[in-house]
């Protein structure tokens, strides 16, 4: 148990010191050095040994309980080998099944490293029931999380305020508030069917019914022979609503928030079953979509990884997420084939894009109360924050797929640009570790740093693609030049920023306030009501029926008590409002 090895190794410590007093000692002033018989010791030296002191001599298997994982079971590959190398553990990832949580708690225990989906409810209520561990407790931050009080203080304060101990810190820091980070939600189409159509004018979102009809009569099945669709959509990520349905609202400036969409341009909230609201207008987007035969039928039941393999197939021409879209069909063989996806948006599109927030965002890394490696999960926090330690989950491990060259900046390996591209092709045991890049990815599915933060390290974002390495090695296919031709930019960012298309998310201290116990139960029941009405209402097979699925998802909802969960909500609005007056005065 390392707290109890923590008490042995200070007797230790102490015994050495003496021991070294009575050798004689001398102490360098200008340079922190204390030179011995034995030779010179520095900070980063004692910080290493302190490290080494906690790192088990037999393999741990440390619990990671996440709200946001899509994987359950031993985290494998490259990052498994990365931690087992650097700490001496496996992480065992438990993700947030239907009643994992009520469980966990019942049972007393969260696990070791904790990894909440927000900062209110469900964090709140742990903290309270004692299931956390604070940060302050045993100097825990100061001896093994060095990093994160030097560099994340604004996000700690965040996290300290809201139950009044500190707990941990929310996700996507930075230390800088100037800027906003790249898009997030944007539209990726395949561009080659664009052209091969016609390409139309896309004035706004309900343009794209008739494009995808061109584009599924131009190009009718995927790669493997199968049907071709528009979109192919996964319900995983579903919270208080179906998360494609309000995702395409972020195209339009609107954040999602408690029932409903904040628009961030008018800082108003608009509740989700409101007629003619956004995310209405979103819902009857799919079900014309699927009434003509241009949802992928699986969507509905289909996991997150389903719906990946959908679009490496080229099964579908559009999705929200770049990464869904472009980072996992533009491999070199559709390129080469001259197909590819790329950004295209409504022209009176506003896209939702976050502000680099010095607070940090919703999503809490903590550590369990009842682990028995405090000072291990927490070396293992410090060190995802950690300039090499972020790198390393969000890219691989450092020397094998990045690293930095004689000037200081980060650059791929010809192995890195490989997993990038293709990642599920791309065999890791070329550098000594195992299995496909994609299959060796963090599971826990959070990151510390904004991707666009800056790292003190290079001076150059934490984003690939804003690095210089990058850009200068870029040789442009033919379909990227047509389609930079055509957008008159070099990427998605600078196309949408070019036109407008642009909604920034201020950065402030704000989050959820908790509910209370009658709230808890009447929201969880809207909740599903908004959740399966949404779905059934995308499923409708006329105009007709999805009107009356809509009309009794809002009946029922309203008999739950959906207008306690929209006064709750404006209220918080009100809030949210307030701190943002306050963030532009600041700014």
């Amino acid at each position: 148990m390392q707290r109890m090895k923590k008490t042995a190794a200070g007797l230790l410590c102490l015994i050495m010191m003496l021991s070294a007093a009575s050798c004689g000692s001398n102490q360098n002033e200008a340079t922190g050095e204390t030179t011995t018989k034995t030779g010179t010791q520095n900070t980063t030296e004692k910080e290493t040994d302190d490290l080494d002191d906690i790192i088990p001599k037999e393999t741990v298997t440390l619990e990671v309980y996440s709200q946001l994982a899509n994987y359950s079971g031993e985290q494998i590959g490259w990052f498994a080998d990365v931690l087992k190398e650097k700490f001496n553990v496996k992480l065992n990832i438990i993700n947030n099944a239907e009643g994992t949580f009520a469980t966990r708690m019942e049972a007393g225990n969260l696990g070791d490293i904790v990894v909440f989906g927000n900062d209110s409810d469900d964090y709140v209520q742990a903290a309270k029931a004692g299931l956390l561990f604070d940060w302050e407790d045993e100097d825990l931050l100061d001896e093994y999380g060095s990093y994160i009080k030097e560099h994340m203080g604004v996000a700690l304060d965040k996290n300290r305020g809201i139950t009044g101990k500190l707990y941990g810190f929310g996700f996507d820091v930075s230390e800088s508030a100037d800027q906003h980070a790249a898009y997030f939600y944007y539209p990726d189409v395949r561009f080659d069917l664009y052209e091969e159509i016609g390409s139309p004018k896309i004035s706004t979102l309900e343009d794209y019914i008739p494009m995808f009809e061109a584009m599924q009569k131009a190009c009718p099945t995927s790669d493997s022979g199968g049907k071709t669709y528009a979109v192919s959509m996964f319900p995983d990520w579903d919270g208080n609503m179906v998360m494609y349905v309000k995702a395409t609202a972020a195209l339009y400036g609107y954040d999602e928030f408690g029932f409903g969409l904040y628009n961030m341009d008018k800082q108003e909230y608009e509740d989700a079953l409101k007629k003619d609201g956004m995310y209405l207008r979103c819902l009857k987007f799919y079900n014309q979509l699927y009434q003509k035969g241009l949802v992928d039928p699986d969507s509905m039941t289909q996991t997150f990884n389903e719906a990946a393999e959908a679009y490496k197939d080229g099964a579908a021409f559009f999705n929200l997420f770049h990464w869904m879209g472009g980072d996992l069909y533009n491999t070199d063989a559709h390129v080469s084939e001259g197909k590819a996806m790329y950004a295209l948006t409504p022209d009176d599109a506003k896209n939702y894009v976050d502000g680099l927030n010095v607070f940090g965002g919703n999503r809490v890394w903590t550590i369990g109360s009842k682990t028995a490696e405090p000072e291990l999960c927490m070396a293992i926090i410090n060190w995802l924050c950690t300039p090499e330690g972020y790198m390393t989950m969000k890219y691989g491990p450092k020397g094998a797929t990045w690293d930095l060259n004689d000037s200081g900046k980060a650059y791929f390996t010809e192995l890195g640009k490989s997993a990038i591209t293709d990642g599920s092709s791309t065999d890791m045991s070329a550098a000594g570790y195992s299995g496909f890049y994609t299959d060796g990815m963090c599971q826990i599915n959070n990151t510390t740093w904004a991707p666009d933060a800056i790292n003190p390290e290079t001076g150059e974002s934490y984003n690939y693609l804003m690095w210089q390495s990058y850009n200068e090695s870029l040789v442009p296919s033919d379909i990227l030049s047509k389609w930079r031709k055509w957008a008159g930019a070099n990427n998605a960012d600078e196309y949408l920023e070019k036109n407008g298309h642009i909604s920034i998310k201020l950065g402030t201290s704000f989050s959820e306030s908790t509910k209370d116990a009658d709230l808890t139960t009447v929201w969880a029941q809207v909740a599903d009501c908004i959740k399966t009405g949404s779905w059934n209402a995308v499923y409708a097979n006329s105009d007709e029926e999805f009107n009356k699925i809509v009309d009794d998802m809002i009946s029922k909802a309203n008999e739950y008590g959906y207008e306690k969960c929209v006064e709750f909500q404006q209220k918080e609005a009100e809030r949210r409002k307030a701190l943002e007056d306050e963030a532009k005065k600041a700014n």
